[in-house]
């Protein structure tokens, strides 16, 4: 794997992460994701996980109820 790549969110560069001491370290390009901002991740997994829980809540917008079930 490499030391640094872009990291994705519904076909839109939402950051980069930079192998770190510990895993992963994310820098984000996008408002949405600066709650991630500066946070090291074990494993890039772990990462996409993260940025995928924050791109599902956008996508439900603003407002709107999370699905039961």
């Amino acid at each position: 794997m490499s030391d640094r790549f872009a990291v994705e969110a519904d076909r839109r560069v939402v950051g980069v992460a930079v192998r770190a001491p510990g895993g992963f370290k994310f820098f984000s390009s996008e408002p949405a994701y600066f709650a991630l901002e500066g946070r090291t991740f074990p494993r890039s997994r772990a990462l996409a996980h993260s940025v995928s829980k924050i791109a599902r809540k956008l996508r439900r917008g603003p407002g709107s109820s999370p699905k039961s079930g």
